[in-house]
């Protein structure tokens, strides 16, 4: 094979695994009352999600924050049957924060989700991750902000060869192990441990919360990037998954970060249309104002399920520039300057609210074949 043909080779590959991201939203175990979800709420969860106006049915995907169905001490959550009976993929969540005894109810979670489900899953497993934002609660600024119990690196290594042992030899054994935490978390390198013992890395970004900065929406896709490049530079090497972000459409203002529903759309089209289809993405969220609303509310639809969102998701005559490509900041820094669209809950129920080509098919068709020249 001549260098040529591998490099086309090679593209031709990174273009394929552009078009093969995951997207799709963060669901809790409960309703925002603490009520517990069952089976037929995600799915009509899961439905909803697929059929959203002006998505072109692309949000087939869910993260989950838990393996336990609330109401039970261990038994696998039931967002599990309901994504194989509407084939959603499913990023797995264990919930690591709680201490021991809590992780091994997870565990057997897990263990009863591949002694059942096994034979139907059928592939829709597409990463599993170990805690969400653990290491920020057990940070100085998560103490200091009263948040539940996190857990340090030396534990979630454990419970990541928890995981590991317990899919071993099982229908997920060849599922890659990721862990979900705040890009301040990773880029502390007293986590370091944690990112070793990993796959991947999932980053949770919220430039509305970042106060101690210039947060307004205008700096939102500059600040995200920011978060991005610090991470994949932390993550060394290892594939970085945007597991949260999002911005409000109704609640309180953090420093220079308002919510309402032309930011909230803003933001969507600034940083979510770049990663739609590119990076493994799972937006917050689809829906957290069920029966009652928090302050703040990140969902994309309102109080009833439906699939009119409450503001455009399109990404009609967007630019759509990657994150992960070389013109991504100076995208970003300009869109800030000019105004353009760029072309609480820390338990099980809801989570803590603190690719590398745009080629399109007609694009991968060539390059299959001048590499076959």
């Amino acid at each position: 094979m001549s260098s040529s043909t591998a490099s086309l080779l090679a593209l031709a590959s990174m273009v394929t695994s552009a078009a093969a991201a995951y997207q799709g939203f963060n669901y809790g175990s409960t309703f925002s009352d603490g009520s517990f979800k069952v089976q037929s709420d995600f799915e009509s969860d899961f439905k909803t999600a697929a059929g959203l106006q002006g998505t072109d049915g692309a949000f087939t995907s869910a993260r989950l924050f838990t393996m336990v169905q609330g109401g039970t001490p261990n038994d696998p959550i039931s967002a599990i049957p309901a994504a194989i009976s509407t084939k959603t993929s499913l990023l797995l969540g264990l919930w690591a924060s709680a201490g021991q005894q809590s992780f091994n109810n997870e565990i057997t979670a897990l263990a009863r989700t591949i002694e059942s489900y096994c034979a139907q899953l059928d592939g829709l497993v597409v990463g599993i991750s170990v805690g969400s934002e653990d290491l920020y609660r057990n940070s100085p600024i998560g103490i200091e902000a009263g948040e539940y119990a996190g857990a340090n690196p030396d534990t979630l290594v454990g419970y990541i060869k928890q995981v590991r042992d317990t899919i071993q030899g099982s229908c997920l054994s060849k599922v890659t192990i990721g862990h979900v935490d705040t890009w301040t978390a990773y880029v502390n390198a007293s986590n370091q441990a944690v990112i070793d013992a990993v796959d991947w890395v999932g980053m949770d970004a919220y430039p509305y919360f970042e106060s101690t900065r210039a947060n307004s929406i205008a700096e939102g896709r500059s600040n995200f990037q920011s978060a991005y490049d610090q991470t994949r530079s932390a993550a060394g090497g290892k594939e970085v998954w945007v597991t949260e972000t999002g911005w409000p459409v109704s609640g309180k203002t953090v420093g220079q970060g308002v919510p309402s529903l032309d930011n909230a759309r803003t933001y969507w089209r600034q940083v979510g249309c770049s990663l739609f289809g590119k990076i493994n993405t799972w937006w917050y969220t689809l829906q957290d104002s069920a029966p009652t609303t928090p302050n703040p509310s990140f969902g994309v639809v309102g109080s009833d399920l439906s699939t009119a969102a409450v503001y455009d998701l399109s990404c009609e005559g967007v630019n759509t520039t990657p994150f992960n490509s070389p013109t991504a900041r100076s995208i970003g820094a300009r869109d800030a300057e000019d105004g353009s669209e760029g072309v609480d809950s820390n338990v099980p129920g809801q989570g803590s609210r603190s690719s590398t080509s745009s080629l399109g098919a007609g694009a991968l068709a060539l390059v299959l074949a001048m590499a076959m020249v």
